[in-house]
C-alpha cells in the first residue's frame, strides 16, 4: 500500500488565506503564520526604510518596499514577506503588478521572538538557493545587523554600529545603527 500523500503548500496557497493581519508564507511545502508585528519591530523597519531610501532610492540605485509585499520564486512555488526588500535596476525584470516574482538583491527581516529560527534557519537556506545577492537579519535584543552577501568573502558579518550599504563592489553609504535601535 502507498503511504498517503501530504499535499505541499505553495505561494499562490499562501495567497489564499484571509486578510487577517496575519503574513502567510509557503517555504519548502510548510505554510508558515507570523502574527502582526509589535511597534517596536515596526518602528525599526520604519527608520530602516528611511535611512535605505535616501542611499539607495533617492540616487537611483532600484527600488525598494516595506512589507507587506510578496515575493515568489516561481521555480520552486514558494513565497515570503519580508520585512524590506530592494530591487537594484539590473533585477528590475522581476516586478510585477501582484509583487516580486524571483529573487530581489536585498531582503531584510527584522527578527522577533516568534520568527527569529525560521529567519536563521529556512528563509536564509531559501534566499542563498534563490539567489538573493545579500540577506540581513536585524537583532532588536542585541542591536546588532547580521549581514549574508552570499557571493561574497566572508559571506556573513555582523555589525553593531555602522552598517554599510553596498550594491555589488560599490560602497554606497553606511546606517548608523544607534538611531535605528534608539528608544521609541
Amino acid at each position: 500500500m502507498d503511504p498517503m500523500a501530504i499535499p505541499q503548500i505553495t505561494w499562490q496557497d499562501a495567497q489564499q488565506m484571509p486578510e487577517d493581519g496575519n503574513r502567510y508564507e509557503a517555504i519548502g511545502g510548510v505554510l508558515y503564520v507570523t502574527p502582526a508585528p509589535r511597534l517596536h519591530h515596526q518602528t525599526i523597519v520604519g527608520r530602516l526604510h528611511v535611512a535605505l531610501h535616501r542611499i539607495l532610492v533617492e540616487p537611483g540605485h532600484g527600488r525598494l518596499w516595506v512589507a507587506p509585499v510578496g515575493v515568489e520564486f516561481p521555480a520552486t512555488g514558494e513565497g515570503v514577506q519580508p520585512d524590506l526588500v530592494f530591487v537594484s535596476h539590473d533585477r528590475e525584470g522581476i516586478v510585477a503588478p501582484e509583487g516580486l516574482r524571483g529573487a530581489p538583491h536585498l531582503v531584510i527581516e527584522v527578527g522577533s521572538p516568534t520568527t527569529v529560527r525560521r529567519d536563521r534557519g529556512v528563509k536564509l537556506r531559501l534566499y542563498e538557493q534563490q539567489g538573493v545577492a545579500e540577506y540581513w537579519i536585524v537583532d532588536p535584543e542585541e542591536q546588532g545587523v547580521d549581514v549574508w552577501r552570499f557571493a561574497h568573502d566572508p559571506p556573513h558579518e555582523r555589525f553593531t554600529t555602522e552598517l554599510p550599504v553596498r550594491l555589488g563592489a560599490d560602497d554606497l553609504g553606511t546606517v548608523d545603527l544607534a538611531a535605528i535601535f534608539a528608544p521609541d
